[in-house]
């Protein structure tokens, strides 16, 4: 059987791509304590036209709800920037540091405040089949 290398895109988004689930778990009261239409709002106010925000339906990585995938622009993805996937986001703090990084580049062109490394996780292999990345 033969295996067929997938490439990275050369094209892509002039800007970095945040996606916050708003699935079955994420973003709902199964996760309590957390203002998630603030948490929404506070992104989309942070980063401005500096990235686009948009809400996704389930990742099915609902044990790291809230789960927020920071996806690299153009520019970051040919400086060899990936796409972050930070898990367990419930903190108003962790959200601001999302921003900020983002906000300076992110993936690819901008280092990550090392507290999000508590939150990056990497999802199971069949969610990143579907997802293609």
């Amino acid at each position: 059987m033969s295996r067929t290398r997938r490439t990275a895109p050369t094209g892509g988004t002039p800007r970095p791509t945040v996606s916050v689930c708003r699935g079955c778990c994420c973003g709902t009261p199964k996760i309590p304590d957390v203002d998630h239409a603030g948490q929404l709002a506070g992104l989309r106010s942070s980063l401005g036209d500096s990235a686009t925000v948009r809400v996704v339906d389930c990742l099915d990585a609902c044990e790291q709800a809230d789960v927020i995938v920071v996806q690299p622009s153009a520019e970051g993805r040919r400086a060899g920037g990936r796409p972050v996937w930070l898990g367990l986001v419930n903190d108003p703090d962790a959200v601001a540091d999302i921003a900020a990084w983002v906000g300076a580049g992110g993936p690819g062109l901008a280092d990550p405040p090392a507290i999000l490394d508590l939150y990056v996780f990497r999802p199971s292999r069949r969610v990143q089949r579907e997802l293609g990345d």
